[in-house]
């Protein structure tokens, strides 16, 4: 489970990852205090350590196909949020996220 807050922002969201080990996918739930109400989740799995994961979300206004992409790395792990308007033919990219360990 993760919470996600903004300094100096009112935004509050929470996503619930569960594992289904007789598939081996991953299920990413998200719920936040701008749409007030649980999405519908995104499904994937890891492969060689990069995890990718597909579901529909609305963007304005439209329904459009949203993969995550988690990258690993021992010293700055990677999101991708991406958009795709045409079923997956191609990606727009539109929300990156590095991390990094503090001291």
């Amino acid at each position: 489970m993760e919470e996600m807050t903004i300094s100096g922002s009112t935004f509050a969201g929470l996503a619930l990852r569960i594992f289904n080990p007789t598939d081996g996918l991953w299920s990413i739930h998200w719920a936040d205090n701008d749409r007030h109400r649980m999405l519908p989740p995104m499904v994937g799995r890891f492969e060689n350590g990069v995890g990718v994961f597909y579901g529909d979300e609305e963007h304005e206004g439209r329904t459009v196909r949203a993969r995550f992409t988690w990258m690993p790395s021992a010293e700055s792990p990677r999101w991708e949020q991406a958009f795709s308007q045409d079923g997956g033919k191609g990606w727009e990219t539109n929300w990156v996220m590095k991390f990094s360990r503090t001291a």
